[in-house]
């Protein structure tokens, strides 16, 4: 199938490894031209056929919108805009009364406002060449639980925000969408400090118990298995492309079946 992104210039925020370099990688595959910004740009990026590769603090007021003005002067403009960066800085055991204002609001910068500066950054050249957003949210937006009450707050405000783009931008050609994954095999999870150990460590287990009682706190997977980043990549890569061109507005869950609702 022919997605129409050959020589499309994509830009791609928190790159560097996970979901998001799978992404770079999928749209790389499809002929587009990535910008991928991260922190640290690690090989694997790096290594992306006909990527360029940005080191840049997407959590800092500025660093957004120097990604963008990347893409704009290596490739003339901007025809997608992935929202990907953002995380977790700890489960919650302890439930809301256990985070204090200092956690809050580094939540909120990297998880919401990351994808606001970068959206805003990038909407004028998208809207001059009609093209898409779409932003990694996560089924903890509409999923949320006590131990990720701060995360889920901030996935809740993003899925809102880009609702609301769709709305505002939909007439001019700009299409937004959002894709809401459950657990994934990335570092976040499976890295020597991700959340599977350090779930472990809360609970006294380990980090194979951990993940799988992961899945069962959600209500049980139907699949009873993580995703993997290149399921997720590829949505998000479709739903950029032409053929997904009265898609809007809407948000695409990828999670083995965990949310049970319509």
């Amino acid at each position: 199938m022919d997605l129409g992104l050959d020589g499309k210039s994509v830009v791609v925020t928190g790159a560097s490894k996970g979901i998001g370099l799978a992404v770079a990688q999928a749209f790389a595959a499809e002929g587009a031209r990535v910008v991928g910004g991260a922190r640290t740009v690690t090989p694997e990026l790096a290594g992306v056929p006909g990527a360029t590769a940005v080191e840049v603090d997407l959590a800092t007021a500025e660093g957004p919108a120097r990604l963008v003005r990347e893409a704009v002067q290596e490739h003339g403009g901007v025809d997608v805009l992935v929202n990907n960066v953002g995380g977790m800085l700890a489960p919650r055991p302890g439930g809301f009364l256990s985070v204090p204002d200092p956690d809050w609001l580094p939540m909120m910068e990297w998880n919401l406002m990351t994808m606001v500066r970068a959206s805003r950054a990038a909407i004028p050249h998208l809207l001059q060449r009609r093209g898409a957003i779409v932003t990694v949210s996560s089924i903890n937006a509409r999923l949320t639980e006590p131990a990720v009450v701060d995360y889920a707050a901030t996935k809740a405000a993003v899925s809102s925000v880009n609702k609301a783009l769709s709305m505002e931008f939909g007439a001019q050609g700009l299409r937004v969408n959002t894709v809401s994954p459950g657990p994934v095999r990335t570092p976040f999870w499976l890295a020597e400090d991700g959340l599977a150990n350090r779930l472990a460590h809360a609970q006294g287990t380990d980090a194979r118990t951990a993940m799988r009682g992961a899945l069962a706190g959600t209500g049980g997977s139907a699949t009873g298995r993580f995703s993997e980043p290149h399921e997720v990549a590829a949505l998000v890569v479709f739903l950029a492309s032409e053929r997904a061109g009265n898609t809007t507005g809407a948000d695409h869950v990828v999670d083995g079946g965990i949310v049970k609702t319509t």
